[in-house]
């Protein structure tokens, strides 16, 4: 009898034993091919040779070492690259230990500069609807997916929302894309007025939604209307990369593509690839100033910042994802994955978009293409699509409330970059049977 507290007090669950490539391989000896990387973790599959022994020599060397009394050479590297390659402006790294502290961190240190600057009236966040940014209660509290905050709504400070840059669902048919763009990110200019500007700390958003739409990309000329909106009254610009930067839309910082610097990125999942558990909170040269230069003390902290073992695990990950050109190949097996997602769905009745950037994409089910219909939530196409992928040997990331937290169903793939052409095949072969015998 396992002492384990599971997720799911009612589902058994195998026992992984190794990673291959692409796969995992239980103790019964069955493969199941990760197309969803997990939780769009494992950028670079389960068996990399470099990030191992980038994480053995470490550990032989130093395996740990407080950041209240030491930094470390892994650490000072991981600043420094991470630095190189970030939007303009972003100067500080902050190394965590996973996403929500990432996101814990960020809120924090937006609190902190507005005090610090001296608009100690800045109290509150404006986020989306039917986002999702971690799972600690400040990430929770910001966050705006209904179901996931509901039994812990009294224990939390919350952001108000607005509707998310959705074209789906949320485009009319007599508007252009850009149009609409523009229309989504008014929305957070009347956000503001409601609430009024001066007690506003920050607007946080992802660049490309995850988990909770199911990779829903934003249209060209949003956040740069969103950057413009944020600078006019004084807010800060908060990124959430967590599930689709460090190369998985197919750019190094997801945010490039968007043509736009934030004041605040977090990162996390694909930087440690699995291999470790790290995220990191990045800032503008601005924030940092203005906390060096005022109370000098980041009133902020873990156990684990900056951990040797951790940093020296992403240092190899982005060697591979930058110097080994996997983050161009997330972009170009992202265009092959997308195109057999269309020639097997693209004509389905009950698939209603196909959406996404690089290795991070997402299908929508419908009940009825033409209007939109989404499935009864009764008949809980998410779960029973999970179960049945699983059982035909494709990890997948099916979640339903896609709409409004409780309709619409939705499924992610995240797969390892290094996929080939022919695993692409069997990822979407495996898809396409599980949905039939689901539907």
């Amino acid at each position: 009898m396992s002492k384990i507290f599971p997720r799911n007090c009612h589902a058994a669950t195998p026992t992984a034993q190794r990673g291959e490539g692409v796969y995992l391989i239980d103790a019964e000896g069955k493969y199941y091919l990760d197309g969803s990387g997990g939780a769009a973790v494992s950028c670079l599959g389960h068996s990399d040779e470099s990030v191992i022994a980038a994480v053995r020599d470490q550990v032989e060397s130093l395996a740990f070492a407080h950041s209240g009394f030491f930094t470390t050479d892994p650490a000072e590297a991981l600043a420094e690259r991470l630095i190189a390659h970030a939007p303009a402006g972003i100067d500080r790294v902050y190394v965590v230990s996973g996403g929500s502290e990432a996101v814990e961190a960020a809120l924090k240190l937006a609190r902190q500069f507005m005090i610090e600057k001296g608009e100690d009236k800045r109290t509150r966040f404006i986020a989306r609807r039917q986002s999702y940014h971690g799972n600690t209660l400040g990430a929770l509290g910001t966050g705006g997916n209904m179901w996931r905050r509901a039994p812990f709504d009294p224990l939390m400070v919350s952001a108000s929302h607005i509707d998310p840059c959705y074209e789906y669902r949320l485009r009319r048919p007599d508007e252009s894309p850009h149009d609409y763009a523009l229309r989504a990110a008014d929305a957070l200019e009347e956000e503001l007025l409601r609430v009024g500007p001066e007690t506003v700390i920050g607007f946080i958003a992802e660049p490309v939604v995850g988990a909770t739409a199911g990779a829903v990309p934003a249209m060209p000329g949003y956040f740069k209307r969103i950057r413009e909106i944020c600078d006019r009254y004084g807010i800060l610009l908060i990124l959430d990369e967590i599930m689709c930067g460090m190369g998985r839309t197919g750019k190094l910082f997801a945010c490039e593509e968007d043509g736009i610097s934030p004041d605040i990125i977090t990162i996390a999942k694909g930087l440690g690839a699995g291999y470790q558990p790290i995220g990191a909170m990045l800032c503008s040269g601005a924030i940092y100033d203005a906390i060096a230069n005022g109370s000098g003390f980041f009133q902020h902290g873990h156990t684990y910042l900056g951990h040797p073992v951790a940093c020296a695990a992403a240092n190899a990950v982005l060697s591979r994802l930058l110097d080994d050109g996997l983050v161009e190949r997330s972009a170009q097996m992202g265009k092959t994955l997308q195109a057999a997602l269309e020639a097997e769905f693209g004509e389905h009745p009950h698939v209603g978009d196909i959406r996404g950037r690089g290795m991070f994409r997402g299908l929508e089910f419908v009940a009825d293409r033409a209007s939109k219909e989404p499935f009864s939530p009764e008949r809980a196409i998410a779960a029973k699509l999970k179960k049945a992928a699983f059982a035909n040997g494709l990890i997948c990331y099916p979640m339903s409330g896609t709409i409004d937290g409780q309709h619409g169903d939705h499924v992610l793939l995240a797969p390892p970059f290094i996929i080939t052409d022919d695993q692409i095949g069997e990822l979407v072969s495996k898809l396409s049977a599980s949905l039939d015998a689901v539907l």
